[in-house]
């Protein structure tokens, strides 16, 4: 779990909204009418954008940003090293008692391949097939979001004009100008809220997973094509270790 995102989130609501609530007038921040503009157009634009199960997976896409997990380099090299010593010293056929200790589908698949005696080229291209739509459903989602965050600000101004519409339209009344121009400011100030708190910022965390787990899945695909060949343990890390910044290389050998 990404705790940073909740933080984040968490923190910026509670610096937004508690500077509301000290100040004067703290209820008018708070309009039904404006909320619903502004969400509700929103969420229509996007559902006019976007296909319907596209717009249905908002919620698994704003999910991934929180729970998503990229594994450890060092971890995912660690393992490769220990499997092509398995390989081998045992052969294909003993790998097959590592995969119960895996949780990485991607990796199982890989593993599995390796174990049914594929080549080292055709698990290469099926398994960079798969990286390939995984980018495609990561850049759609981050679609998604940035479409949301331009959007909202969009229908905030349409609520505020509206408002202002409504409220020159009624200058019999010069009292009442303040309070409605303020109401009519307010759906600009949730659409800029929600933008660059939590859709921008959002879309942005996607990428920076998108990019990890992409990672994590070359490196993958480079160690089980590498023990597909039947190389050495060492040429496996040296591989592998291409893939992260020499500080953060370890000399890694075979645990196993």
């Amino acid at each position: 779990m990404d705790i940073a995102t909740i933080i984040g989130v968490t923190l910026g609501m509670v610096v937004i909204i508690g500077t509301i609530a000290t100040g004067v007038g703290a209820k008018m921040f708070f309009d039904i009418p404006s909320l619903a503009i502004t969400v509700g157009g929103m969420l229509c634009a996007t559902l006019i954008h976007f296909s319907l199960p596209q717009f249905l997976g908002i919620f698994s896409i704003i999910k991934k940003t929180i729970v998503s997990k990229v594994p450890s380099p060092t971890e995912l090299i660690q393992k490769m090293v220990n499997f092509a010593a398995i390989n081998r010293r045992d052969g294909a056929l003993a790998l097959e008692q590592e995969i119960p200790k895996l949780h990485d589908k991607f990796f199982i698949k890989g593993l599995q391949m390796v174990i049914d005696g594929r080549d080292a080229e055709t698990i290469r291209d099926l398994m960079s097939l798969e990286i390939q739509y995984l980018q495609e459903r990561h850049a759609n989602g981050k679609k998604i979001l940035e479409f949301m965050g331009a959007s909202a600000p969009a229908f905030g101004m349409i609520g505020t004009l509206i408002g202002l519409v409504q409220m020159l339209s009624n200058l019999s009344d010069p009292s009442g100008l303040g309070a409605g121009m303020a109401v009519a400011l307010i759906t600009t100030f949730y659409g800029a809220f929600m933008s660059n708190l939590i859709f921008i910022p959002l879309a942005g965390k996607l990428g920076i997973y998108s990019k990890g787990e992409t990672i994590a899945m070359e490196m993958v695909t480079e160690g089980i094509c590498s023990i597909a060949q039947g190389e050495n343990p060492t040429l496996v890390r040296e591989k592998m270790q291409s893939f992260v910044s020499h500080s953060k290389r370890e000399n890694i050998k075979a645990n196993i």
